[in-house]
C-alpha cells in the first residue's frame, strides 16, 4: 500500500490525496507538522533529504518526494493522464506553470496568512506576492474562458495540480470575484467522480 508524509492543509500533499481517491488507489497518511519541524529529524530526512513534504511511498518502498511527480506517477496509464504525447506535454506545460508562477505566490500568501496567521510580519513580501498571484489567475482565466479544463478538453491531473491552491486561494487574499471562468471551473473539478475535498 502508498504511504503518503503530509501536512494535511497543504494543497501539494492533497493533490495526491484527490488523485489516488478518484484513481481507486489505496493509502495511508502520516502527518508531519511543518510549522513544528517535524520534516527536519533525522527520520524523516532519511526519506527526503530535502526535509519537505508530501512524499509518497510506493507500496515497494520507494520514496517520491515533489507532489508534481509523485502526481505524474500515479497517474499513468489512467483516465487523468491523456494518451496524446502532445496533450501530455501540455500537462507538464499547465504543472510547471503551477510551481514557476501560481503556487509561490498563491500558495506562499495562503500559508503567511491562514496557516501562520501573521500577516503583519510578511505585509511588505504579500504585495508583490499578491500582485504575481493575480497574474497567474489571469493567465488561467484566459485559458479556462475557452476551455473547460486545462489541456484537451477533459479533466487531468493538469486540473488536479492548479485546483489544490486555486480553490482556496481566499485563504491567501486573492478574491476570484473577477475570473468567472475560474469559478466556472472549480465546480466542474468539484463535480468529478469521486472527489474529496481538502479535509475529507
Amino acid at each position: 500500500m502508498y504511504r503518503l508524509y503530509e501536512f494535511s492543509s497543504s494543497g501539494n500533499c492533497y493533490k495526491l490525496r484527490l488523485a489516488m481517491a478518484q484513481l481507486g488507489v489505496p493509502f495511508e497518511r502520516e502527518e508531519k507538522d511543518i510549522t513544528r519541524g517535524e520534516t527536519r529529524s533525522d527520520d524523516f530526512l532519511a526519506i527526503n533529504p530535502n526535509g519537505r513534504i508530501p512524499v509518497l511511498v510506493t507500496p515497494e518502498g520507494r520514496a517520491l518526494p515533489e507532489s508534481n511527480a509523485a502526481l505524474w506517477y500515479l497517474a499513468r496509464g489512467s483516465q487523468l493522464m491523456p494518451v496524446d504525447a502532445f496533450e501530455q506535454a501540455q500537462v507538464l506545460q499547465w504543472m510547471f506553470f503551477e510551481q514557476y508562477n501560481h503556487e509561490p505566490n498563491i500558495a506562499t500568501s495562503r500559508y503567511w496568512l491562514h496557516v501562520l496567521g501573521e500577516p503583519e510580519k510578511y505585509a511588505d513580501a504579500l504585495q508583490e506576492k499578491q500582485q504575481k498571484g493575480h497574474e497567474a489567475l489571469a493567465v488561467m482565466e484566459r485559458h479556462l474562458q475557452a476551455a473547460p479544463f486545462f489541456v484537451g478538453g477533459c479533466y487531468s491531473i493538469a486540473d488536479i495540480a492548479l485546483y489544490a491552491y486555486t480553490h482556496v486561494a481566499d485563504q491567501g487574499g486573492f478574491s476570484l470575484q473577477n475570473y468567472p471562468a475560474i469559478r466556472a471551473w472549480l465546480g466542474r473539478v468539484k463535480a468529478q467522480p469521486d472527489y474529496v475535498g481538502m479535509h475529507d
